[in-house]
């Protein structure tokens, strides 16, 4: 008859108590239950309009007001979010167009930038017909949508820098306070790129 070592009956206790077989191992503690989530972390995926109705519906005065103390604190974020994100598109701009939206627009700081970096700027030149510069126009719009703290603009290569010749098509030049950081020429024209993410 073989013996169970992991039972709990009165005869393994006595065995235990005379060492015959080892001590039973202690049972694991039962895990805590997660913390209950706080008010802030309920109210996370509602939208401000939910809030206010949600508040309007609030069993008392106490909870009414937490409520709309989160809905303004909410809608102050969306706000401020709002105004970081200025651009979101690519501007057609001409060559008189050029200093003010280019040059001089990447000389403004954001309100709260302590750094003074200034704007980035991505200006592209393309070229209708060619099929590199629309395959990268694509893309200049993907990332301007992407990145709308930064300003996309687009101008026809040959009315921004005249006499460009087709093979420096399409072109990306990118300023930050007001100067050139980088530039570049023919992106894409040796081989398809694509854009991931």
């Amino acid at each position: 008859m073989s013996v169970n070592p992991n039972e709990d009956t009165e005869f393994n206790d006595a065995l235990r108590k005379h060492g015959i077989i080892p001590p039973r191992e202690p049972t694991p503690p039962s895990p805590s239950p997660p913390p209950s989530p706080t008010l802030e972390e309920m109210l996370e995926d509602y939208t401000p309009s939910e809030l206010k109705e949600l508040s309007e519906d609030a069993p008392d005065d106490e909870m009414e007001r937490l409520i709309a103390a989160h809905r303004r604190q909410r809608i102050a974020l969306e706000r401020n979010a709002e105004k970081k994100a200025r651009f979101g598109r690519v501007y057609p701009i001409g060559r008189d167009d050029y200093t003010r939206e280019v040059t001089d627009a990447s000389k403004i700081n954001e309100e709260d930038d302590d750094e003074e970096k200034g704007t980035g700027v991505v200006c592209f030149l393309y070229k209708d017909g060619i099929p590199q510069s629309e395959r990268t126009f694509e893309h200049i719009r993907a990332l301007a949508a992407r990145y709308p703290k930064t300003k996309f603009v687009s101008i026809v290569g040959d009315k921004c820098i005249p006499n460009l010749p087709d093979s420096r098509i399409p072109m990306l030049i990118i300023y930050r306070k007001g100067e050139i950081r980088n530039q570049v020429i023919a992106w894409g024209s040796d081989r398809e790129r694509r854009s991931e993410g």
